[in-house]
């Protein structure tokens, strides 16, 4: 292998797209970031203008790769949603989010045998997905519903529009509600109550098979040399997870962003708390449990921009200060963070945001304060349930933005009550696509091998015993008034 062998890795978020192209030793050689729209949010958004997004970040990074460069393989993480398309891969309406509910009560009430259903799909409670929109499709906009060809998650859009192939990934298949996930195959009983079958339904694949290569068409519009590998890939919070605790069973990740997304790594299906998504790793023979938690980080910045702020990382540096002087329990100010309704492990879509106890003595700084508290609550609740049987000394592993920050880091601490490790790796998604693509390359034998000669380093935070006592009361006070 020559040593100028690169990889290119890609981020499809909520709120931007990223793109990098990363050498075998995980060195970042150059990265490009697109914001998505205002609407572009957790419940729906334009499948076309995140096409043309990615467009634009792939342009950049290859006008700009070093000169002898040779590019190896691409491969993708993306967040949880459903695109459906026509014949000709062109996306029919708007496209679901992560928080896209369509369908949901329907499908609640009329699926045949909710319990066999729940059971065949690892899930704890009826959500978003794919086949709880097309339900909704079938009644309300049926002639839409007769034209979809594929049913794809936003990842699997762009792996299309490359290569011209359908493919998906097993645990991206997982959040349809139409797949076994034990068995790993789509289930016709499942399907029907969205009334399609497995044949609108991508092949699932591992996150590291190659499903395709990059078109002439698709290579003219990124940038991309024309037959470029590209991997199946997988999402977001697991491929991120995967980036900084690898393979590890018992290891817990908080990938924490616009939402925070829980994943433990467990060896059986049975190992999984009543509570917690089953999904299927993206190391054979392994399995997750967890999900993600509903807004977090969202809501930050959803207060940010209410009070004329900006964006979060401008809003933080200007009141840092303030914000790190409020006291625990920001002096009687208290919020649920949940804008889109409560996921792991309350699973309640109609839950809504709250701000309490708010006086004249409260600040901006008292209102970020108690939206950081709100979100590190949230995923405390997460957290108690995933790692009920664990000594208090088993850290979490934090990483995304919020890892950054030494400040939050040590309030998630505090609040937890157990050690939190900061991964170096802030950005993990889009280091564990990296590693993706280094595997379906043929540049590494296996993914946890990749990511343990990449793991990141951490920084450790341990529970300040006086404070993580006193947000121990506060966590429990913040639970009775939410509920």
């Amino acid at each position: 292998m020559a040593s100028d062998d690169v990889v290119c890795a890609v981020d499809v978020g909520t709120s931007a797209v990223r793109a990098a192209l990363v050498t075998r030793d995980g060195h970042r050689l150059l990265d490009a970031r697109g914001e998505r729209g205002p609407d572009e949010g957790a419940e729906t958004f334009d499948a076309e203008r995140l096409w043309d997004g990615l467009c634009h970040v792939l342009r950049r990074v290859t006008s700009r790769a070093p000169v002898g460069s040779r590019l190896r393989c691409l491969a993708l993480a993306g967040h949880v949603g459903q695109v459906l398309v026509d014949e000709r891969s062109r996306p029919l309406g708007r496209a679901g989010g992560w928080a896209d509910a369509r369908g949901v009560r329907e499908v609640a009430a009329r699926w045949p045998d909710p319990a066999t259903a729940l059971h065949l799909t690892g899930r704890p409670a009826m959500t978003g997905g794919a086949v709880p929109l097309l339900h909704w499709l079938k009644d309300n906009d049926p002639s839409l519903h007769r034209r979809i060809r594929w049913v794809l998650a936003p990842k699997d859009f762009l792996v299309l529009r490359l290569t011209g192939q359908a493919a998906t990934d097993v645990t991206s298949a997982a959040y349809t509600l139409g797949s076994d996930v034990t068995r790993q195959v789509w289930d016709p009983r499942l399907l029907a109550v969205g009334g399609k079958g497995p044949e609108h339904f991508p092949p699932q694949h591992a996150a590291t098979d190659i499903v395709g290569a990059v078109t002439r068409a698709a290579a003219d519009t990124t940038g991309l040399p024309p037959g470029l590998p590209v991997a199946a890939g997988g999402p977001d919070g697991t491929v991120g997870a995967a980036a900084v605790a690898g393979s590890a069973p018992g290891s817990v990740v908080d990938v924490a962003g616009t939402t925070d997304v829980l994943t433990r790594v467990i060896t059986s299906p049975d190992e999984r708390p009543p509570a917690a998504v089953l999904n299927p790793y993206l190391a054979p023979g392994l399995w997750t449990c967890g999900g993600a938690t509903g807004m977090t980080g969202g809501a930050l910045a959803y207060w940010v921009r209410l009070l004329g702020l900006g964006d979060p990382a401008t809003a933080l540096h200007r009141l840092g200060p303030d914000v790190r002087a409020v006291p625990p329990g920001s002096a009687g100010l208290s919020m649920s963070p949940l804008l889109t309704g409560s996921r792991f492990p309350g699973w309640n879509q109609r839950e809504r945001g709250r701000l309490w106890g708010l006086g004249e003595h409260h600040s901006a700084a008292h209102v970020l304060r108690a939206a950081q508290e709100a979100a590190a609550y949230v995923v405390r609740q997460a957290v108690d349930i995933l790692m009920a049987d664990d000594a208090p000394d088993v850290p979490v592993i934090l990483t995304g933005g919020p890892s950054r920050s030494p400040d939050v880091a040590q309030l998630r601490a505090d609040v937890l009550g157990r050690p939190v490790h900061a991964s170096s790796e802030a950005d993990a998604t889009l280091h564990g696509a990296a590693l993706l693509a280094l595997v379906a390359a043929g540049l590494e034998p296996d993914l946890p091998t990749a990511q343990a000669r990449r793991a990141p380093p951490v920084r450790r935070f341990l529970p300040q015993a006086p404070v993580a006592a006193r947000y121990d009361k506060l966590y429990r006070q913040w639970q009775q008034a939410k509920d």
